[in-house]
């Protein structure tokens, strides 16, 4: 195999000017990551936070999306240093992180994304990321070939979210609506009025800072909404959603014809 390309595919597509469109997958099914990353969705996020995605499952899921024009990006668990490293040796090449709560916990992100002096990433010589150690280049380039996305959750956070999106190295905010509802007391209301509001506060601070904003729609009219505000990356739907809810529908829809062929066949007295 080649080695993962030196330029970041996420900061690529970002510099091109328009809204990123994305889906999130959390069946952790390589099958579902491979058929969406042909959906023509810009973005895949593989998510390791609240899905059961192990080291081994992502692996297979980037493996998936090979072939495809979609770009993946996985979410780890945590701000582990340990586990940002595992997940860039593999391949993974854009990186989201939960719960960045301040300034001092970005730069530790940054760090734990780059090699040293800049920062304190273990190195390898033989890894997917270097091909396996035949990209003799790719120590040098590694740097340029990551990009870090920091989740902004909490209203700690979004006091912070200046110090957090001026952070070197930090290419993307992104904006999670439902921690963002529980920390103002409305936990399970992530499209009310009042976090879409400070959601679109945020955003608005953002317009002349480096770093990219991101959000996670909870319904078809907030992604419009997110879109035409000016976000440059927003989840607009998620593989588990998809599949739970159209099967529901189509549950429903055929139970309620059952019940009426049923009311049916007692009226012709057990016979139709």
């Amino acid at each position: 195999m080649s080695a993962i390309t030196s330029r970041n595919p996420f900061r690529q597509a970002l510099a091109r000017g328009r809204p990123l469109v994305g889906i999130w997958s959390m069946l952790n099914s390589s099958t579902v990551v491979e058929g969406l990353a042909h959906s023509q969705f810009d973005w895949l996020l593989i998510d390791g936070e609240h899905s059961p995605v192990m080291l081994s499952d992502a692996l297979s899921h980037l493996r998936a999306t090979m072939g495809s024009n979609v770009i993946p990006i996985v979410r780890i668990p945590w701000n582990d240093p340990i586990v940002i490293k595992q997940m860039l040796d593999l391949g993974a090449q854009t990186l989201m992180l939960p719960f960045v709560q301040t300034r001092a916990e970005a730069e530790a992100a940054v760090r734990a994304m780059r090699y040293p002096p800049d920062g304190i990433r273990g190195l390898a010589a033989i890894h997917r990321a270097s091909g396996y150690g035949r990209d003799s280049a790719y120590t040098a380039q590694a740097q340029d070939a990551v990009a870090l996305i920091a989740q902004i959750e909490t209203i700690t956070a979004l006091d912070n979210l200046e110090d957090i999106a001026t952070v070197d190295g930090v290419d993307a905010v992104f904006f999670g609506p439902g921690d963002m509802a529980a920390s103002m007391g409305l936990r399970g209301q992530p499209a009310a009025e009042p976090v879409v509001e400070k959601i679109l506060g945020g955003l608005s601070r953002l317009k002349n800072l480096p770093a990219a904003a991101g959000v996670l729609a909870p319904t078809p009219e907030l992604a419009e909404r997110y879109v035409m505000a000016g976000f440059d990356f927003v989840s607009v739907t998620n593989d588990a959603a998809i599949l739970f809810r159209g099967a529901d529908a189509i549950a429903g829809r055929f139970q309620a014809i059952a019940g009426r062929a049923g009311g049916q066949y007692q009226a012709a007295g057990g016979s139709v």
